[in-house]
């Protein structure tokens, strides 16, 4: 278990914190598109199945979310019940798995 390696990626990803939470969701960035600083912000969602990274370009910032969805939806629900408003949200990626009833 864990996650890959490789000196063209940058790899974001939050760290377990105990035996039995695994690392659910990461994003890889290719080192080509460095020069934007990308930046983990765990500060703004702190979420074992969210990853919000921030980069700037041409002074502005920008953001990418990446969720994992688990059978409960807790991410998703996070999310709803936070009401982020992050203007410059380029993409938010995941797993976005949810049933209807019907």
């Amino acid at each position: 278990m864990g996650i890959v390696n490789h000196s063209n990626w940058l790899i974001f990803a939050r760290l377990s914190t105990s035996s039995g939470d695994y690392t659910r969701v990461a994003m890889f960035i290719n080192i080509r598109l460095s020069s934007f600083h990308f930046s983990f912000c765990k500060d703004i969602i702190d979420h074992i199945d969210i990853l919000l990274v921030s980069f700037f370009n041409k002074g502005i910032m920008y953001w990418l979310i990446n969720v994992y969805s688990d059978l409960s939806y807790t991410a998703i629900k996070y999310l709803k019940d936070m009401r982020l408003d992050l203007r410059n949200l380029l993409i938010m990626t995941g797993d976005f798995n949810i049933h209807d009833s019907l």
